[in-house]
């Protein structure tokens, strides 16, 4: 690539796109979504942060986006970076613990939003099986995961 003035090659980088999941829960369960865009399946809400934007305040765009529910975040639980946990592009997500009351809706991409409980868990896409693995480790001992 060279730059359109001067003609001079420019170094072109290549970052991993940041990103954000949310596990929301509620009185019945966790909130998943089912994705309208490929991958399908189910995940967790979530999406790009915008230049910009925190990541705090990501989270919370995002769950309001795709479930319609305003959030709390509580913390933090870890951020996941395996270049192969998205297909499409090198993504690292940052991943919160929210709570919110009422009832999920789907909206922007979610075909569907549905409230879970661990033993009823549908195949989930990307790497969300072992987010919440990690996450229900994590309520059962108080330890978060493993760097």
């Amino acid at each position: 690539m060279q730059c359109p003035s001067c003609g001079a090659p420019l170094h072109v980088y290549r970052n991993p796109a940041p990103t954000v999941d949310i596990i929301i829960e509620t009185e019945g369960g966790i909130v998943l979504i089912e994705r309208k865009n490929p991958p399908h399946g189910w995940a967790l809400p979530g999406g790009f942060v915008d230049y910009g934007e925190s990541f705090e305040d990501a989270a919370r765009r995002e769950a309001a986006e795709e479930t319609g529910l305003t959030v709390t975040l509580q913390r933090q639980l870890h951020t996941y970076s395996d270049p192969k946990r998205d297909a499409r592009q090198h993504t690292a997500s940052t991943v919160f613990i929210a709570t919110a009351s009422g009832q999920p809706v789907a909206a922007d991409d979610a075909r569907r939003a549905g409230v879970f409980v661990e033993a009823e868990l549908p195949e989930l896409a990307f790497d969300h099986a072992r987010i919440l693995r990690d996450y229900f480790a994590f309520k059962a001992s108080g330890r978060l995961p493993e760097l």
